[in-house]
């Protein structure tokens, strides 16, 4: 999923378009432009001495079979009226088509509650397909490219699923810093992920719900916007505090079994409207067939609420997991 943050859809008037933890960030991928340049990635997102783990409120930068698993609640103020509260159950399933390209394809459940009314349903279907563009074992180094959008009319408007199609084209990064000089080794367990995305919509209007009237929903018009996705992850890996680790060495395994301490910043910008922001600190392990993790959601501004909400994820690794089934990317070596 690209992101487990806001998106083009609004909150119902009466409920702003501050956080909205969703169940995934939509993905119907229609092209990509960009040539591979790199052999195929390693499972688990790995480059060289770096495992960038799964990141919970956005995409990471590895290309691979998985199956993600995520968990949400969150609180937050609406213009007028009682709070709202999302509750989401969400998944996306990636397949290798070659070994520098996946296929993914998710959806999720959403309850929300304004208090005195509540709706629950599915989430918008969506698809993605994801490049690697680049890998550096030695500088721990990966970057992709791919171009997302959802399918509109394929969710409950009840729960503010997109009734109108978006495409999102996105640039995926990560840079860990095992490779610094021994006058910085301090730095080694450091390393950087982050995403940028533009979604736009291909309606410029669509229907929302009012809730204005306690106990009522009514349908009304509003205008789409395009909005500006980007988050960036600041993480440290504790496997360059073990003898595992070898400065200017490749591992002779892979760098699993280790926990990731890790903190994401998410942030949404609609064209024309307030950005909403969280700071998301959480924790990350990660073995050799799964990875489970959980944060904290802590609103950055007003337009994201005042209300701290919570995420959990298991990721497995279906590839290490069905070896018999995912063990090949579906074209390819």
């Amino acid at each position: 999923m690209l992101f487990t943050h806001p998106c083009v859809r609004p909150l119902p008037h009466g409920g702003s378009r501050a956080l909205r933890v969703r169940a995934v960030l939509t993905c119907l991928m229609l092209a990509i432009a960009f040539p591979c340049l790199s052999g195929g990635a390693r499972a688990h997102g790995i480059a060289g001495n770096r495992l960038f783990p799964g990141t919970l409120s956005f995409d990471d930068p590895a290309v691979m079979d998985e199956l993600v698993l995520d968990g949400s609640s969150s609180n937050h103020p609406p213009e007028a009226g009682d709070d709202v509260v999302d509750n989401t159950f969400s998944w996306e399933f990636s397949r290798l088509l070659t070994p520098t390209l996946s296929l993914s394809v998710s959806n999720g459940y959403i309850h929300r509650n304004w208090g005195s009314v509540s709706r629950s349903g599915l989430d918008e279907t969506s698809l993605m397909l994801k490049t690697l563009l680049w890998q550096n074992d030695l500088h721990e180094v990966m970057v992709s490219a791919g171009f997302a959008g959802s399918i509109g009319r394929t969710g409950a408007q009840g729960v503010g699923a997109n009734q109108f199609t978006t495409v999102a084209p996105s640039l995926f990064f990560g840079k860990g810093f095992g490779d610094a000089p021994a006058a910085l080794a301090w730095l080694r367990p450091f390393a950087i992920t982050g995403v940028l995305s533009a979604e736009v919509p291909t309606a410029g209007t669509s229907m929302t719900l009012d809730n204005s009237i306690a106990g009522q929903l009514v349908p009304e018009p509003f205008s789409t916007s395009t909005v500006l996705h980007w988050g960036l992850s600041i993480q440290y890996s504790t496997f360059y505090l073990t003898p595992r680790f070898t400065p200017g060495r490749l591992p002779n395994q892979e760098p699993l079994y280790q926990f990731i301490p890790l903190v994401e910043l998410a942030v949404d910008s609609p064209v024309g409207k307030p950005s909403v922001a969280t700071v998301n600190p959480g924790l990350v392990y990660v073995a050799d067939k799964y990875q489970i993790g959980a944060e904290a959601i802590l609103p950055l501004n007003g337009a994201a609420g005042h209300s701290t909400g919570v995420r959990a994820q298991l990721l497995l690794f279906t590839d290490d997991l069905l070896p018999s089934l995912f063990g090949k990317p579906v074209f390819g070596r």
